[in-house]
């Protein structure tokens, strides 16, 4: 429990962050890499056992809202404040695809997972999902190496009109269900106080459960059937 390594970008605040997924073939010290989305609308990958930066890439002109890893490692997929999502390559440095569907609303959620290559009837050996703060979520069918990437669903979740006196609604946030496949989880300011279960082979929510408050932060278990939500007090008075 102490610390390994520490990078520091002088003038820049660091907004999201994520691991490189671990290789099939292989794992090691070598092997552990981390990427940064800065204020400046930077990305910056870092190697923990070389202790230094490896790449530096500039996909956004505004600060970086979220970031993940394609599942094969071998994408970053980056969303910003403006709503727009780049998809670059860490090998060339070159962002290959920017998406404008969530344009206008900060991302709040990107996450990935792997599929079987004829699963909905789409190609591809990955799905992956974009979140924004204004209740959208798209759902994405990639074959990076064929560069494909095909929009797969679209959900738009209906709420009220935001309270008076509440400064920030609570943030929309989505995740892909690891123990129902072809399912995705949702959470964010609605008219009810609860968690969302969408099936992307029905095309409808297949299940809800309440919640005491409006949720500020989701986590799905990988290992069995449960779900961790998290709420702030701002939110708890709605």
């Amino acid at each position: 429990m102490e610390l390994v390594v520490q990078f520091q970008v002088l003038n820049q605040s660091c907004q999201c962050l994520a691991w490189k997924p671990r290789p099939i073939v292989a794992w090691g010290a070598e092997s552990q890499h981390v990427v940064a989305g800065y204020s400046d609308g930077t990305i910056r990958v870092f190697s923990i056992s070389r202790t230094e930066m490896e790449l530096k890439m500039h996909p956004h002109a505004v600060a970086l809202t979220a970031i993940a890893y394609s599942t094969d490692g071998e994408m970053i997929l980056s969303g910003g404040k403006d709503g727009l999502v780049a998809v670059s390559s860490p090998r060339t440095g070159m962002t290959i695809r920017v998406l404008a569907d969530h344009k206008g609303s900060p991302i709040t959620v990107l996450q990935c997972t792997r599929k079987q290559y004829r699963d909905f009837e789409v190609e591809g050996g990955e799905l992956w999902l974009a979140t924004s703060s204004d209740r959208r979520v798209s759902v994405w069918a990639s074959d990076w190496l064929k560069d494909k990437c095909e929009l797969l669903d679209w959900l738009s979740f209906p709420a009220p009109a935001g309270p008076e006196g509440l400064g920030s609604l609570p943030p929309s946030l989505a995740a892909f269900c690891p123990w129902e496949p072809g399912t995705l989880v949702y959470v964010g300011f609605g008219v009810q106080k609860e968690v969302l279960f969408y099936s992307l082979r029905k095309k409808q929510v297949v299940e809800k459960i309440s919640l005491p408050y409006f949720a500020t932060s989701l986590s799905l278990s990988p290992a069995a059937r449960f779900m961790a939500v998290g709420f702030g007090g701002e939110y708890r008075r709605v």
